[in-house]
C-alpha cells in the first residue's frame, strides 16, 4: 500500500464511518417518524372507534346529515371507502354530540341521535348491510342535549343518554341482549336530587359481562362533580351514585367536559375529568391525581393500564403506560382503542377532518 493510500484512509475513513452511521440513524428515525404519521381518513366530525375480538378496527362518524363507517383491517394503516350507513335528518355530531360505536360477538351496533330528540341503533352483523333504524328512546323527543353513551361486552350493549322526559335532566339507559337488534324499556339511571344532573356533559359507560359502569358529571349544591354508579345486573337495576376524587367545582355553567372511563381485569375502575383547568386520573374509591392541565379528556385500557388523553394549548396529548407523553397535534373529539399488546389507535376530528394514528404502548 502507497502513502497516498495510507494517507486517504487516514484522513477520510472516519468520514465515511462517520456519514454510513448518520444515514443508518436517520433512515431509522425516519421510519419512526412515518410510522407514526397521522391518516387522514375522511372529511367528517366527532369519530368513534372500536375494535372487534379479531383485530378488525370500526369507526363512526358524521358529516352534515350523513352518518358514515369506516374500517381496518391492518390494524390502522389504512382504511376502506367511507359507507353511508343511514342519514339521520338534522344528525348530531359536534361538541361532544356524536354517534357511538361498539362491537358485539355478531357484528358492530351504532347509535346517534338528532336533534329533534331521538336516539337510532343501526347494526351490522358481519354481512356487510346496515339494518334500517330502531328507535332507542321509548318516549318521544327525550334526548334533546344528544349527549350519550354505549358499550358492549359479547351480545350485551348498553347506550346511557342524558333524558328531558320529565323536563329535567337525568340520566337513563336502555339495555340490548342481542348485539343492537332490539332494546329494553328505557329505565332510570340516576336522578339528581337537586333537579338536573350537568346538562352539557356527556356521560361514559362500560359493560363487562352483567356488571354496567356509567360515569356522568352531576349538579349537586352548585358542584358539577363527577359520579360513578353501577349495575350489577345487566342495567336492570343500579346501585347508588358515589363522588369520584376528593376534591368539588362549584361553577355556574357547564364545563362541557365529561371525562373518560375504563375498567381493568381485576374490576379496579379508572376514570380521568377536568376540574378547573386542570386534568386528573382517579381510581375509585381513591384521591385523584393531577396530570396536567387541559381539557377534553379520555381514556382507555391497554395492556391492563389507562392511557389518557386530552387537550393541552389545542394539542392533543397521550399520556402512555410507560409515563411517555406523545403529542398527536391539533385537534379535538379524540378516541382511543386499544388494537393488541403492543399498540392502540386514536382517532380525531380537526377542522374538519378525521384523522388516525398508530402509537405504540410498550
Amino acid at each position: 500500500m502507497n502513502e497516498f493510500n495510507i494517507l486517504f484512509m487516514i484522513k477520510y475513513i472516519p468520514s465515511l464511518v462517520f456519514l454510513f452511521t448518520c444515514s443508518i440513524f436517520t433512515s431509522c428515525h425516519e421510519q419512526k417518524k412515518n410510522t407514526e404519521e397521522p391518516v387522514l381518513i375522511e372529511n367528517g366530525q366527532m369519530p368513534n372507534i372500536a375494535v372487534s375480538a379479531s383485530g378488525i378496527l370500526h369507526v363512526v362518524f358524521g358529516e352534515g346529515d350523513s352518518l358514515l363507517y369506516v374500517s381496518s383491517s391492518d390494524k390502522g394503516l389504512t382504511f376502506s371507502a367511507p359507507v353511508l350507513i343511514s342519514v339521520v335528518h338534522e344528525l348530531d355530531a359536534s361538541h361532544m354530540r356524536g354517534p357511538q360505536i361498539a362491537t358485539t360477538t355478531n357484528g358492530v351496533t351504532i347509535i346517534a341521535g338528532n336533534k329533534a330528540g331521538n336516539i337510532f341503533s343501526f347494526t351490522n352483523n358481519g354481512n356487510g348491510k346496515w339494518t334500517s333504524p330502531i328507535k332507542v328512546n321509548d318516549a318521544d323527543t327525550v334526548a334533546k342535549e344528544g349527549l350519550m353513551a354505549m358499550n358492549a361486552d359479547g351480545q350485551n350493549v348498553y347506550a346511557v343518554w342524558l333524558d328531558l322526559r320529565d323536563k329535567h335532566n337525568k340520566l337513563f339507559g336502555a339495555a340490548s341482549k342481542d348485539g343492537g337488534m332490539t332494546w329494553t324499556k328505557n329505565r332510570l339511571v340516576y336522578a339528581s336530587p337537586d333537579s338536573t344532573v350537568c346538562e352539557c356533559c356527556k356521560p361514559s359507560v362500560v359493560v363487562k359481562g352483567n356488571e354496567v359502569y356509567v360515569m356522568f358529571r352531576n349538579w349537586l349544591n352548585g358542584n358539577r362533580d363527577l359520579y360513578l354508579i353501577q349495575s350489577d345486573d345487566a342495567g336492570n337495576s343500579f346501585g347508588n351514585a358515589a363522588k369520584v376524587g376528593t376534591g368539588s367545582w362549584k361553577l355556574d355553567g357547564c364545563p362541557m367536559d365529561g371525562g373518560g372511563l375504563g375498567v381493568q381485569e381485576n374490576k379496579v375502575v379508572q376514570t380521568v375529568f377536568r376540574r378547573q383547568q386542570k386534568i386528573y386520573s382517579c381510581e375509585a374509591n381513591k384521591e385523584e391525581q393531577y396530570l396536567s392541565d387541559g381539557k377534553g379528556c379520555t381514556l382507555t385500557i391497554a395492556n391492563n393500564k389507562p392511557v389518557y388523553s386530552w387537550i393541552n394549548n389545542n394539542d392533543l396529548v397521550c399520556l402512555l403506560p410507560n409515563g411517555m407523553h406523545h403529542i398527536l397535534g391539533k385537534g379535538n373529539s379524540q378516541r382511543l382503542a386499544t388494537v393488541n399488546n403492543e399498540n392502540l389507535v386514536v382517532v380525531w376530528e380537526n377542522e374538519g377532518k378525521i384523522y388516525s394514528e398508530i402509537l405504540s404502548i410498550e
